[in-house]
Order: C-alpha cells, then structure tokens, then sequence
C-alpha cells in the first residue's frame, strides 16, 4: 500500500541532439551574469565550451568562469565558488558537465546568501535554506547521478573525512536542464559504466524496501531491465545513440523522486560507498559497485520476497524446483556477472583501501533505517572487510 506524499518535480528538460539550442529560450529568463561551472577542461577538448559560451554571448551574457570542479566537489571547491558568486553578483549558476557540477552548483546556490557556513548548516545540522537561492541550470555531459532533476548535493570534507549528501527541496531543483546523449560519448569508458551502475544503485536503493504491492517497485524492475539492455550495447559500441540515449533518460527517472514515492528506501549501499569515497577520492560509481554484493548478500535473508522478485523480474531467474533462497542467490550471481561485463571494481581494496582504514570509513558510515535491516558498527566493518 503507498504511503501518503506529494509529489512537485520543478525543473524542465530539454532532450535530444538538439538540444543545446533551448538554451536561447531559457537565458532570457535570468539576470545577466552567469556563472560558468565546469570540471577539468574536458568540454573545450570537445567542443561543447565553446557552443555553450557562443550562446551565453550571443544573449548578451557577462560570463564569470568558476571551472575545476572535481568528482568529489570538496567544502574548500564550494567557498570558493560562493565567493566568486557574491563578488560577481550572478544570477545564474550554470552547470555544464557531469553529476559532480550539477551537485556543486546547487551547494552555491544555497550558499551566496546564506549568514552561516553552509558545511554546517546544511551537511552536519541539515537545516534547509531560508535565504534567497540562486536559480541554476544543468548542461549535462555525464549520464548517472539523476543530479539535473533533483535536489540533492553532495559534498565532500576531506579534512573530516566525510562525503555527505543533503536532498533540498523543489525549490533548490535545478530550473532548467540539457540532455544530449551526443555530449556523453567522449567519457572514457571507465566514467561511463561508474555512471550507469550509479544509475542502477539508485534503482535498488529505492527497491530494497518495503513488503507491499506498489507501483514504483514495477517502474523500478523496468528501469533496472532498460539499463541492463542498454549497458551491454554501449559498452561494445559507445557511440550508440539510442543506448546512450537510454542510459540517460534512466539515469534521470532513476533519482528525481518518482519511484521513491510511497517507499521507505534504504540507501546504504551509498552511505558505504560515499564513505570509501572520502577516504579514497574514488570514482563515485565504483565505490558502489565495490560495497554493493557484500552489502545485498548480508541483507538477502531479511527481505528474501523482494530479493527473489529481483531474480525473477530483473535477470529472468527460472525458479521451477529452487528454494526462495537459491533464486535470490541466483538473482544476485547474475548481478555479479553484468558487473563484471561492465568492468566496475568489484572490491574496495581496488579503490585503494587498505586494512587499517576500515575501522575509520565505518566511522565516517552514516546508518539508515530504511532498508530490511538496520546495520550495527560491527556488521559495517564486517562488510567492508568482506568488500576487500
């Protein structure tokens, strides 16, 4: 039985191969300093820098660069972004990249104006913002975090040794976001499957939860099946449009709060790998995918009827003479085998953890209480040690 909820998605999509030129009907709309958001220069390699800045002028746009955002934006990344906000007054943040700029761009949206320090406000007493937010846009280049349709904002405090993600509201939403399929085919393929099992980590984390007949665990298992399909195709040929195309329309149905809707959500698998992240710098996606069979195979026995349905649904687990327990063990040796096929880490010690870090990462390792099973400190240093 579905929960109670509302349910408000305020940003508007623009996809397809032509898709950058919608930029000229939402520019417009907003003051004229924008604030470019990029990474690491890859986007002038490919073109897409100068596409985007020719658009930005030719509406007559003061453009303020804010480029070098890392993978895991860092809480110095972030005052240092806000500071060039506030001196530039800007009134647009434009993001043009990967899940880690969209992500970057709406911590300094929330932050401009905001009295206090925003790493305290929002990632340790998780208050919401009550000054004024500045509006951002998402030019995406990298398909996985669902980042250009939601609220959520991770950022990373290598100092603390933490990697912490905060959900703010519709209001904080990006208001416009670009998706072009043709944008992601220049990722190294690395890059690549991190995002796709990013995209389907979001899926299970909001699938593993909860013993009712609802509508988002349907939707779920179709997204799971689209990305699986579609992954095996881009991995042989990356320049596929259609997969790619999937892949990122997945990826955004994966995590702009649809299929969460009515559910309880466990997200564990992503307090685990965000913490090996914070420790590591490890790609986000691959701290996932490293944590993720140990993680299911301890939860398997609390929700072993949704663990089954998985095996039969998903990976079409024939269970004709199979105790439950065997078609769950099943379900999760076809996951294994499509991990594999992707080439995504399958251990933490990969991402160079060691030993001695464990006890530290099980620290830095929020608990949820949202899935089949509430974990312990000590059933998190055994599953990390069980991810080594």
């Amino acid at each position: 039985m579905l929960g109670n909820f509302s349910y408000v998605n305020a940003t508007k999509l623009y996809f397809g191969d032509n898709s950058l030129q919608y930029l000229n009907e939402e520019l417009p709309k907003y003051g004229k300093n924008v604030q470019l958001i990029y990474g690491g220069g890859s986007i002038k390699k490919n073109g897409i820098y100068d596409a985007v800045v020719e658009i930005l002028k030719a509406n007559g746009k003061n453009i303020i660069e804010d480029a070098g955002v890392m993978p895991n934006p860092t809480v110095e990344k972030l005052y240092e972004g806000v500071k060039i906000a506030r001196e530039n007054n800007v009134d647009l943040l434009l993001a043009v990249g990967g899940g880690s700029c969209c992500d970057y761009a709406k911590a300094v949206s929330v932050s401009i104006h905001c009295q206090e320090d925003p790493w305290q406000k929002y990632y340790i007493r998780f208050e919401e913002p009550d000054c004024e937010i500045v509006p951002v846009g998402c030019v995406l280049t990298m398909a996985g975090t669902g980042s250009e349709m939601n609220g959520g904002a991770v950022i990373t405090n290598r100092q603390e040794n933490l990697k912490i993600g905060h959900v703010f509201g519709a209001e904080v939403m990006p208001k416009f976001s670009i998706l072009n399929p043709k944008f992601t085919f220049s990722l190294p393929k690395r890059q690549m499957v991190a995002g796709i099992y990013d995209i389907f980590s979001h899926i299970c984390e909001q699938y593993f939860s909860g013993t009712d007949d609802n509508t988002s665990d349907y939707l779920a298992e179709a997204l799971m099946k689209s990305v699986i399909h579609a992954s095996l195709i881009a991995v042989e040929n990356p320049e596929d449009y259609e997969a790619r195309s999937n892949i990122m329309w997945s990826a955004t149905w994966a995590l702009n709060t649809l299929i969460a809707k009515g559910k309880s959500m466990d997200w564990m698998v992503h307090m685990l790998g965000q913490a090996v992240g914070a420790y590591t710098d490890a790609t986000h996606g691959m701290t996932l995918s490293a944590v993720s069979l140990p993680y299911y195979r301890h939860i398997m026995p609390y929700g072993l009827p949704k663990f089954k349905r998985f095996a039969i649904e998903v990976w079409d687990v024939n269970p004709q003479g199979k105790s439950d327990q065997q078609i769950a063990e099943e379900g999760l040796d076809a996951l294994k085998k499509w991990m594999q096929k992707l080439g995504l880490a399958l251990t933490i010690s990969e991402l160079g953890v060691t030993k001695d870090m464990i006890a530290g990462i099980a620290d830095a390792t929020f608990i949820l209480r949202g899935g089949y099973k509430v974990l312990n400190k000590e059933e998190i240093i055994q599953i990390l040690h069980e991810s080594m």
